[in-house]
């Protein structure tokens, strides 16, 4: 008979070079050991390596304390060294990988260690209990690679033929979930005034993560099996009782708190998982066979998954600040957290079970997209040629060193010198053309899936819904209407991003990222909210000018007396017209802004004076220029194509109100003597029902500047309710 016990804690903690040297020189297979009575005792390896997988078995139904598991996680260290020597020893092969009925029972270890470590409830989040817990999970699954098959696809095969596989899978993850709730807990709990933080804790802490991570890189290769996949959505505990969703929550609401904030390793990993578990619920949401997001759409966590998705994207895309530190470092990839988190909205979005409170909560983080500066915008959405992208990578788990890391932790031997721990990565980053053509098309087929409208499918009123939820958006988060915001800066901003991802969406349909329809659809939304801007942005140089109007009103309340040739306006020279980008849409909008600064080439004549109510103007309205626009209700100013030659048809005698010649005595008059000159009481062609009526169908027909007939109309319309309107000056206007 073999002490078991002695045995396993003898040669578990000798390294797997010590272990291959003593079996070189045994004979028939046999070591020569010391006990712990110390005296020699012969072990005999082949007896000890055949009855191991039972002993463990036998120790783990009576587990009831942290010293019953540290001595299990020695024994899984010592399995993984037996397996890494089992290639060089081929009497060690043939007992421990070529024996069935041995092989079996390594299984149903596995399986019952998960198990009982699914339902370890230990509360010691700050003792041994999460470095033994986690690095025994990891270890326990990685067996699985080590004693059946590395290549995924055989170890789904061998998995999926044992009638447990569906225990296997919910104890997987309800393990794993037991490790990402010790390790939030130790995040939450670190760093308070009762236990205060040093660069100790925060390898230690790193050393969690790690564990954490692997475990569920593992989980993620599975899934990536299409079988495997399958049999998960077939799995009620998993998908309908939602554990696969409350780890999912546990893992995106990890948080990196302040006094970890330097820690880029401990970030970095953080990060990672986030991908990882994205990673997971993409693989499950695209899945043909079963509808994962079917599955999970009665259970309010679904939901609260994909609101937290969208955080995550608000979040990142709403940072001003530069990247942290090494945030981009390749020795800390970061994990494709947004691609992946970018996706899964995507098919969220094109679910009917989401799409209502989609349509309103993706709004945020698309308007940050979108009302990024045009050029950065450009550069980052509309190109191949990225600033900075997403690395991403897996980790070489060394399942032996993180039990001699966490078996120190345990007996409390362990000092800053010895917690070196760290997995070495292996690169999976997208190739840098690929990350940025799948990235801009899921912001497309977003937008496009949320602004479809399928007749027999969807209600009359969700028709342009996500349209004008968007509009209200940009009006509430805009500034507000002001001199420094004449045109609505953002909003334009928005919708001249759009026509360039629209534009630049058509190139993405042969290689398949888009289909012609999605392309169709954004541009339809854009052309409809690039319609609305430029009407929105008339409407708000309309309210600037008729607020600072009444403002104006109020001051100059004493009338305009006629002006002496020494008070005579001198002409600016820094005046000038309106700025180019606003020609270009001035005809589709209500009231043409105008500069306050402009240089010397305007040569609208600025000494000639015309008439309105018996009230002086300048002909270009110069009672206006302060404010920054002109627009003929307000000065009498019809727009930029007759500001040279305009007429007032009230007016009884043009030439008793001519503005008088300057003088050289007048031209050297300060400013603000000149100014009574220009203040005066305001005349509109148009009362205010009539500008508001006309501007109201403007929203609809922008383009009504062009249809003689509707000006017509609309001119006969607008006279019954005041002044009569010619259609000349309605157009003029």
């Amino acid at each position: 008979m073999i002490d078991m016990i002695s045995a396993v804690q003898d040669l578990s903690g000798l390294t797997t070079r010590e272990l291959s040297e003593m079996l070189k020189e045994s004979d028939s297979f046999v070591l020569q050991s010391k006990a712990q009575a110390g005296g020699p005792e012969q072990v005999d390896m082949e007896k000890l390596v055949s009855s191991l997988p039972l002993h463990l078995l036998a120790v783990s139904l009576d587990i009831g304390r942290g010293s019953d598991l540290t001595y299990v996680l020695r024994a899984v260290r010592f399995l993984h060294c037996l397996s890494e020597l089992a290639t060089r020893h081929t009497k060690l092969e043939q007992v421990l990988l070529d024996d069935v009925k041995l092989s079996e029972q390594v299984m149903d270890l596995i399986f019952f260690l998960l198990s009982v470590l699914s339902h370890w409830k230990k509360e010691d989040h700050l003792g041994a209990s999460p470095f033994i817990h986690s690095s025994l999970v990891a270890g326990s699954l990685h067996l699985m690679t080590s004693y059946f098959s590395s290549q995924w696809h055989e170890l789904v095969h061998i998995l999926l033929a044992h009638p447990k596989v569906d225990i296997f899978m919910d104890v997987a993850f309800d393990s794993l979930h037991e490790d990402m709730r010790l390790l939030s807990v130790r995040l939450l709990t670190l760093g308070t005034k009762a236990f205060p933080v040093g660069p100790f804790d925060s390898q230690l802490t790193y050393f969690i993560c790690q564990q954490c991570e692997a475990s569920l890189q593992f989980l993620l290769s599975l899934c990536q099996q299409k079988l495997f996949r399958d049999r998960i959505l077939k799995n009620k505990e998993l998908c309908r009782n939602g554990g696969i969703l409350s780890l999912s929550f546990t893992i995106l609401k990890l948080g990196v708190p302040e006094w970890l904030k330097g820690s880029t390793d401990i970030a970095s990993s953080i990060s990672r998982q986030k991908a990882k578990i994205l990673s997971i619920l993409l693989q499950l949401c695209e899945s043909e066979s079963i509808s994962y997001l079917d599955e999970v759409a009665t259970l309010p966590k679904s939901m609260q998954l994909g609101l937290e998705v969208l955080d995550l994207l608000k979040i990142a895309f709403g940072r001003k600040q530069k990247p942290a530190a090494g945030s981009h470092d390749k020795s800390y990839p970061m994990g494709s957290v947004l691609i992946s988190a970018l996706r899964l909205v995507d098919v969220f979005s094109d679910d009917s079970n989401f799409r209502s409170s989609f349509i309103t909560n993706t709004i945020p983080f698309l308007t940050q997209i979108l009302a990024t500066p045009h050029d950065e915008f450009v550069s980052s959405w509309c190109s191949v040629d990225l600033p900075v992208m997403e690395d991403d990578a897996n980790l070489d788990y060394d399942p032996v060193g993180a039990a001699d890391l966490a078996l120190l932790a345990a007996s409390n031997m362990l000092t800053e010198a010895k917690v070196n721990y760290s997995c070495n990565f292996r690169s999976i980053s997208m190739p840098s053309i690929q990350y940025a053509q799948t990235r801009t098309s899921c912001v497309v087929k977003i937008i496009a899936n949320l602004h479809v409208f399928v007749p027999n499918i969807c209600e009359e009123q969700e028709r342009d819904l996500f349209l004008q939820k968007f509009q209200k958006y940009l009006l509430s988060e805009s500034p507000k209407p002001s001199l420094d915001h004449p045109a609505a800066d953002e909003i334009t901003i928005v919708c001249t991003n759009l026509g360039s991802l629209s534009h630049y969406a058509k190139s993405l349909i042969p290689g398949n990222l888009l289909n012609e329809e999605d392309v169709q659809l954004l541009s339809d939304f854009s052309y409809k909210l690039q319609r609305w801007c430029k009407s929105q942005v008339g409407q708000r140089i309309s309210q600037v000018a008729k607020s600072d109007v009444t403002s104006e009103m109020k001051v100059d309340l004493q009338p305009v007396q006629q002006p002496q040739p020494a008070r005579a306006s001198v002409p600016d020279p820094n005046m000038d017209g309106p700025p180019k980008d606003v020609q270009n849409i001035e005809e589709s909008m209500a009231t043409p802004p105008m500069r306050q600064d402009g240089n010397a080439r305007d040569e609208t004549p600025r000494n000639r004076a015309t008439t309105n109510g018996g009230v002086l103007q300048n002909s270009v309205g110069q009672n206006l220029i302060h404010l920054g626009v002109a627009r003929t209700t307000s000065a009498g100013y019809p727009g930029p194509s007759t500001a040279t030659s305009m007429e007032v048809p009230c007016c009884r005698s043009v030439d008793h109100f001519k503005t008088p010649e300057p003088t050289k005595e007048s031209c050297l008059r300060d400013e603000d003597e000149r100014q009574p000159s220009r203040r005066g009481k305001k005349r509109t062609i148009m009362n205010d029902g009539q500008v508001n009526e006309i501007e109201n169908a403007l929203v609809d027909e922008p383009e009504m500047h062009k249809n003689a007939a509707s000006l017509q109309t609309w001119a006969e319309k607008l006279s019954g309710q005041g002044a009569e309107i010619t259609s000349s000056q309605l157009k003029n206007w």
